[in-house]
């Protein structure tokens, strides 16, 4: 077996190993991105990709644009690399990033229309959904198709980029390939002080009870991009992060990232409290 041919089975493993694991041979072209079926994605998906290199290290990237992750991969360099082969890998990790970024460009393009296309189609959202009753909150701006609630996903300037589905269960599922970064749901019209949140029924919640506008960001590691989009789009406007207390979970992801969205946005910082008083 050829030392390419043990390349590319190592680079395959360590995709398998990523849960990335491609449904049927790659056949791969040295320096060139390809788009594949990772396995448990539906027939027809293409949410993976993969870049592969064989000179002067064999060494690439993969990773899946339905989760946003990204893996790079390579061999051990040689005792002895020269400066030339150094400066050769360095190019193509270049590479690789530019291929990806013009790809996920793409992608995201791409989403934007379908997403387009789905919300023109969809009809505005009643009250009346089991998931929205089930949480107590009403539908602001969103919209239903089928049985499934449509939440738009725009950036500060409006665009929208991709959308978010909830089930009658409260299962969740984003557009594959949309962007999610810096983007959210608005509820509301902004006066003195704008809320964010992580999901829509909490951004629902909090603008019932407040009166006051609210943006469902889609998940705490969101929070940050939006509140910094916001905070340009409205400098001297009041933030108030209205932070998931994940108490029981390690870390505490919800009020952590709350406060480091806080901390780079300039907001504030509000934190459910439970348990019965002392």
């Amino acid at each position: 077996m050829s030392d390419h041919t043990n390349a590319m089975n190592e680079f395959v493993a360590a995709m398998v190993a990523a849960g990335l694991e491609p449904v049927d041979d790659l056949a791969l072209i040295d320096g060139e991105l390809k788009r594949y079926r990772i396995k448990g994605d539906k027939a027809g998906s293409r949410n993976g990709w993969a870049v592969f290199y064989t000179h002067p290290v064999p060494a690439g990237a993969f990773g899946s644009w339905r989760t946003g992750e990204t893996q790079t991969w390579r061999t051990r360099p040689p005792v002895g690399e020269t400066a030339k082969a150094r400066a050769e890998r360095r190019r193509q990790l270049e590479e690789m990033r530019r291929l990806r970024i013009a790809e996920q460009a793409s992608v995201q393009a791409s989403a934007r229309e379908r997403a387009a296309r789905i919300w023109g189609t969809a009809r505005p959202a009643t009250n009346v959904h089991r998931y929205l009753q089930a949480k107590g909150v009403h539908a602001f701006g969103i919209r239903q198709l089928r049985d499934m609630l449509v939440i738009p996903a725009r950036d500060a300037a409006g665009v929208l980029h991709t959308l978010q589905f909830i089930g009658v269960d409260g299962t969740k599922r984003f557009l594959t390939g949309g962007r999610i970064e810096g983007c959210y749901c608005s509820m509301g019209r902004v006066v003195d002080c704008l809320y964010l949140c992580e999901g829509y029924a909490s951004a629902a919640t909090v603008h019932t009870a407040t009166g006051q506008a609210a943006a469902a960001c889609f998940s705490c590691g969101n929070l940050k991009a939006v509140a910094v989009a916001l905070r340009l789009k409205f400098p001297l406007l009041r933030l108030v992060i209205a932070a998931d207390n994940d108490a029981g979970t390690a870390g505490n992801p919800g009020v952590t990232h709350a406060f480091e969205a806080a901390a780079a946005a300039g907001a504030l910082v509000a934190v459910p409290q439970f348990g019965g008083l002392n």
